[in-house]
């Protein structure tokens, strides 16, 4: 019996990272992150507390505590952080919370949409 003939076909090598000279793109630094933005939500007298609260649960997925917590803060100091991240998203969310409308109980009485503002955090 023969032995079958083995044929050895070397590896091909790539060329070493450090061997390579760096293009213009890659000594550019990493890419900057875009600061965070607050939507803020703006205390009013006419819009109830359930219904703050509603808008809340309904835009962000709030829990109750949660949401209660934030529309008490807009109600004691004018306003308060309802959340944060990228403007795009940011711009959303304070869309999503005008699209709710005002309080269905107060609108004989001159409810307007919740106010809210994005305003830029410090990054």
């Amino acid at each position: 019996m023969k032995a079958a003939a083995v044929e050895i076909h070397p590896e091909p090598t790539l060329p070493s990272r450090e061997a390579r000279p760096k293009s213009a793109t890659e000594e550019k630094e990493a890419p900057r992150r875009q600061p965070p933005y607050a939507v803020v939500l703006h205390n009013d007298d006419l819009n109830g507390f359930d219904f703050v609260m509603a808008v809340l649960h309904k835009v962000f997925h709030y829990e109750r505590l949660k949401a209660y917590r934030l529309t008490l803060e807009a109600h004691e100091t004018g306003r308060s952080v309802v959340w944060s991240g990228a403007l795009e998203v940011a711009e959303l969310k304070a869309d999503q919370i005008r699209s709710c409308g005002s309080d269905p109980r107060m609108s004989a009485r001159g409810a307007l949409p919740l106010r809210v503002t994005i305003e830029p955090l410090p990054g």
